[in-house]
Formats: structure tokens, C-alpha cells, sequence
């Protein structure tokens, strides 16, 4: 009768034991339901989209990417080339989504320099990086924040701002506004890529809506001071089909700067993500 009782309050210990093992894998499992339209996860200040890739054992390397002017993050996982790269070469790919403006006009970053801030955008950037790590598995050490045009431009004062919050900064087509940062915290790991025929956010900027885009070339000298360069030349040069880059690395250990240059207007080119996971993954 005792080793009855034994028995039957193993097998009660055990019940109990199966009962919070499913309650959490249940709970796991519905926190870890959103990121899909129209399902964001949600994080104190706002929201972002996620998409994972699939037959990736351990943490994945991930792409946080910011959309442009009126956004939101869905429109970044419409751009299924680009998306589709990254899922392919096992990167989950996370889309922040910016604010509405106070006109309701589109949604948008908060750096412009002068304007009022609605957000903290550093902070709630490291939130979405922190919670989707923790929510799904993800590699909080091997995140690259990549953003166009506007978002390229938040992408760009983050990175001055904390260059530590994430592995390394991938802006395209946007950076500074004037007047520019008089400097910015380094080292920093970055690769600028611009279009040569851009209008929208020439190389030497325009005036727009009251404020004014800096100068990229400008932009490149703050972050060569930020990285301790030597020299104000680059020391590397080189093409991938269209594109042309260069390098400078008489820099600052543990620093990366790469400028990129293609071709075409204001967009992200073609090839941009395996340009943008190569250099990553060569660092």
C-alpha cells in the first residue's frame, strides 16, 4: 500500500510536472504567433514584423531592416527578393515599424535634427532587437540594421548614437541631414551604399519639407574620424558587377567602413543583400 501510495503520488508529481511543461510550450507558442501581418509583435513603443527561416538549428544570424518614408514594416517584407535572399542564407529578417506622423501623413523615424521627438528611436530599436531574440531563438550578438532611404537615415544616427547595439549598420540610399553630427561614437562597422543617379536623396542632399539632407561624402569623413582612419583615402577599391566600392581599413581595431556606389536612382539595387551578407560575414 505504501509503495502504492508512492507510486500514485509519482505518477500525480509527474501530471503536474506535464501540466506546466504544456502550459508553457503553449504560452511559448502563442507569444511566438505574431510578426506576421496583420499580426505585429508588439514591444513598449510600437511594433515590428518577422519572418524566419526555416531548417536553421541554433541561434540565426538577422537582418533588421528599416522602411523608408510612410512605411510601415510590411512594406520591407514585400520586398521578397530581398527578404527571400536573406531567408535563404538562414538570416530571419525583422521589419520595426516606424510612427505615424502627427499630420497622419506615413509613418516615419524620429533624427532629424531641430524637430521634436515623439519616440526614442535607439531605445525602442534595442527593445526589438532584445525582445525578438528572446522570442524566437535569434542571435542578439549577429544583427545587422540595415534601413533605406529615411531609414537609411535612422540606421545612420543609431549607429553614431550606439554603435553597440548592433553587430554592424547597413544603410542604403539615406544617411545624415543637415547640419551633420559634429561626430559621432566609434568604432563603428558600416557599409553606405548609394545610388549615382539618386534625386530623391542626392549625394550632396536637397532641401525638403523644411530640412535638409546632408552630404554624403560628408557623412563618410565623420565616420573615418569615428573609426580613427589614417588616412582620408581608401586603401581598398574594387567592382561587383555594376557596383563600384572602397574600403578603408588603416582604421581602429574592430572598426569596418565601406562605401558602395551603383549605378541607378533612388532604390535599393539589385544584389544589395548578398553585397550586404558577404561584407557582414566577412567581418
Amino acid at each position: 500500500m505504501a509503495a502504492a501510495g508512492r507510486t500514485a503520488d509519482a505518477m500525480s508529481g509527474w501530471s503536474r510536472t506535464l501540466a506546466v511543461f504544456v502550459a508553457l510550450a503553449w504560452s511559448t507558442a502563442a507569444t511566438a504567433g505574431c510578426g506576421a501581418d496583420p499580426e505585429p509583435c508588439a514591444v513598449e513603443g510600437g511594433t515590428y514584423h518577422v519572418e524566419l527561416p526555416q531548417g536553421v538549428t541554433g541561434p540565426a544570424p538577422v537582418l533588421v531592416f528599416l522602411h523608408g518614408w510612410g512605411g510601415p514594416g510590411v512594406a520591407t517584407m514585400s520586398n521578397t527578393g530581398m527578404v527571400r535572399a536573406f531567408l535563404a542564407r538562414g538570416y530571419a529578417v525583422i521589419a520595426p515599424d516606424g510612427q505615424m506622423r502627427a499630420n497622419g501623413k506615413g509613418r516615419s523615424w524620429d533624427f532629424i535634427p531641430g524637430r521634436a521627438v515623439q519616440r526614442d528611436e535607439v531605445a525602442f530599436l534595442r527593445r526589438v532587437a532584445d525582445d525578438a531574440a528572446r522570442r524566437f531563438g535569434l542571435d542578439r550578438d549577429r544583427m545587422v540594421l540595415g534601413g533605406f532611404s529615411i531609414g537609411g537615415s535612422m540606421t545612420s544616427y543609431l549607429a553614431c548614437a550606439d554603435p553597440t547595439a548592433f553587430a554592424a549598420y547597413a544603410p542604403v540610399a539615406g544617411s545624415f541631414w543637415r547640419p551633420h553630427p559634429t561626430g559621432c561614437t566609434g568604432p563603428v562597422r558600416l557599409l553606405h551604399v548609394h545610388g549615382w543617379t539618386d534625386m530623391t536623396v542626392p549625394l550632396e542632399g536637397r532641401n525638403v519639407g523644411g530640412a535638409t539632407q546632408g552630404d554624403i561624402f560628408t557623412a563618410m569623413e565623420i565616420w573615418r574620424q569615428a573609426n580613427g582612419c589614417t588616412a582620408l583615402r581608401a586603401d581598398q577599391f574594387g567592382t561587383e558587377g555594376d557596383i563600384m566600392w572602397r574600403r578603408w581599413t588603416e582604421c581602429a581595431p574592430g572598426s569596418a567602413l565601406e562605401f558602395a556606389l551603383h549605378p541607378g536612382a533612388h532604390g535599393i539595387p539589385q544584389g544589395w543583400a548578398s553585397l550586404a551578407m558577404d561584407w557582414f560575414e566577412g567581418l
